[in-house]
């Protein structure tokens, strides 16, 4: 596909708009304490199920960038990250806006996380399908053990451990094995249900994972306003928003840094923006000439978290479209809108579906430019959502959810099911799981089955075990597996003694 057909593919209304529409509403989600870019694109995925490919997956995309710009806004004026990623950018961000300069605080963090998430576009351009092409030797044991370590990741989506990982995954597995057999045709967890022959369907998991779950969780602890303090927030707000070229002179070095940083971290299957921000900053301040401003309001520290976690959502993508494996928890939604659409990651991906492929990343990378236009003008103003009751905002989203769960299938079977993955992912939240894992699993689960059973039946007369440890790459998946099961029992023993 040209360049110039790319160009043309982005630039039409319909993707300018609803690239907007992804821009403000992440924003918006990213903004709300407790809310993320994950419920926006669970909310929105049924309404992309007839739309055109490259303008909904822009959108999806445009969502997930700008949740986690969105999370800066509030950690900034509020000390309260709206997302996991901004908790790095909270103690200087808010020491600023006590010093009075909260507004340029906001500025850096609008500016540096484009820069972030716009390099992360063009890596993920350049990278994606270099890294697509080796996937043309995978044979059926080689996508078997690919899925498999997908799997051993779960762990690592899990903030509770990686048993409580793995048993989230194997819940996962379960649901994606409901319906009926397309090898046997034989009925798996159907209990004379006809609804569920052909499995449960992907949009009311997601939603009632995503955003039922957190309606239940945010009506549990939020009952009034926040508006007196968001008041006295902006009211600090004066002077200058754009950075001045001096300053941002000062704060390139940390920011190309912290981009390779965010990118590199992306790269790995489960690591997330969290890790890449405080990563960064732990860097910049071992690399900065005045360590000592870090945590007192440091302009620095604002940059290097900022830069980093939004830098995460590019190469999150990257093993994402090549290997099916997210680098990032939200990215496993996203794997779930690309299948819907009829993109399977691999290397088809970049041949088969250039004319459509290239057009998404390609707008993608230009959202961040968008996002730091719309974050210059109305970041100040979209801090004012945090203080719009929870008894308004729980009622809307959950219209949104049912509606557009409903309208999928119009059936009200979907609605049901919504609800009974909203509790279920209300409970685990409540016994410090994440949900991330299930989606992952019910995505990974039939191209397991699928690629063990091909397998198989290539292998003939040899011993299936044997056949396996025949061939190089899954000698190498296996060991990349069980790395990433010890990698993160050590992981999570050094915070425990932390």
């Amino acid at each position: 596909m040209t360049i110039a057909n790319t160009i043309l593919a982005i630039f039409q209304i319909q993707v300018l708009l609803y690239t907007l529409l992804g821009i403000v509403l992440g924003m918006i989600l990213g903004a709300l304490p407790g809310f993320t870019g994950s419920m926006g694109i669970a909310l929105l995925i049924p309404i992309t199920y007839t739309m055109e490919p490259v303008a909904a997956l822009v959108m999806l995309m445009a969502i997930y960038t700008a949740g986690i710009y969105g999370g800066s806004i509030s950690a900034i004026l509020l000390h309260t990250p709206g997302a996991p990623s901004s908790a790095a950018t909270a103690d200087d961000g808010y020491a600023l806006t006590v010093q009075g300069r909260g507004l340029q605080a906001l500025g850096v963090s609008t500016v540096c996380s484009s820069i972030g998430g716009f390099m992360s576009g063009i890596a993920l351009i350049f990278i994606a399908p270099w890294l697509a092409k080796i996937c043309l030797i995978f044979g059926p044991a080689e996508k078997f053990m690919v899925a498999v370590f997908g799997l051993t990741i779960i762990g690592s989506l899990c903030s509770g451990g990686v048993v409580k990982g793995l048993l989230a995954g194997t819940l996962g597995l379960a649901i994606s094995c409901i319906g009926v057999d397309a090898q046997t045709g034989y009925p798996r967890f159907m209990y004379g249900n006809d609804y569920l022959a052909s499995g449960l369907a992907t949009i009311p998991v997601l939603i009632g994972l995503f955003s039922i779950s957190q309606i239940f969780l945010m009506s549990e602890t939020h009952t009034g306003s926040n508006k007196a303090i968001v008041d006295t927030a902006l009211s600090k707000l004066h002077g200058r928003l754009l950075p001045t070229a001096k300053e941002l002179g000062k704060l390139l070095i940390p920011t190309i840094r912290s981009t390779i940083i965010g990118i590199a971290v992306g790269i790995m299957p489960g690591a997330g923006g969290d890790i890449a921000s405080f990563l960064a900053v732990n860097v910049g301040k071992q690399s900065s000439k005045h360590p000592d401003e870090y945590g007192k309001g440091s302009m620095e520290a604002v940059a290097c978290s900022e830069t980093a976690n939004n830098a995460v959502s590019g190469g999150a993508m990257i093993p994402l479209l090549t290997l099916s494996i997210p680098g990032a928890p939200t990215a496993a939604l996203l794997l779930g809108g690309f299948t819907m659409h009829g993109l399977i990651p691999g290397s088809e991906l970049f041949t088969k579906h250039a004319d459509i492929i290239y057009p998404i990343l390609s707008g993608f990378t230009f959202s961040n430019v968008l996002m730091c236009v719309i974050g210059l003008l109305a970041a100040r103003y979209i801090a004012r959502v945090v203080s719009i009751p929870m008894s308004i905002l729980a009622p809307v989203i959950t219209v949104m959810a049912t509606l557009g769960c409903y309208s999928v299938n119009l059936s009200f079977l979907d609605v049901w099911a919504m609800v009974i993955f909203g509790l279920l992912g209300y409970l685990m939240v409540k016994h410090k799981m994440v949900t991330s894992p299930i989606v992952l699993a019910i995505i990974l689960g039939p191209i397991a089955e699928q690629s063990l059973l091909q397998s198989i039946t290539l292998s003939r007369s040899t011993f299936i075990l044997l056949y396996y440890l025949s061939r190089p790459i899954v000698l190498v998946m296996v060991a990349l597996s069980v790395f990433s099961i010890v990698w993160t029992v050590i992981r999570e023993k050094k915070v425990k003694k932390a």
